[in-house]
């Protein structure tokens, strides 16, 4: 009996798993706004070439 308890008063695992899982969450909200601002980026720098380009 003792040992069933010890094993459902454990929580380690679990505690890991919610760790992990809020690592990741991280990460997808961290490549979708990286995502977002490279895209903004690439067209920033196109309008600037392209500004330089036709003031030549």
């Amino acid at each position: 009996m003792n040992t069933i308890r010890k094993f459902f008063k454990n929580n380690k695992g679990a505690t890991a798993i919610e760790y992990g899982l809020i690592a990741a969450l991280i990460a997808v909200a961290a490549i979708t706004a990286m995502s977002n601002l490279g895209t903004k980026l690439e067209k920033t720098f196109n309008k600037v070439g392209n500004g330089l380009n036709n003031a030549q």
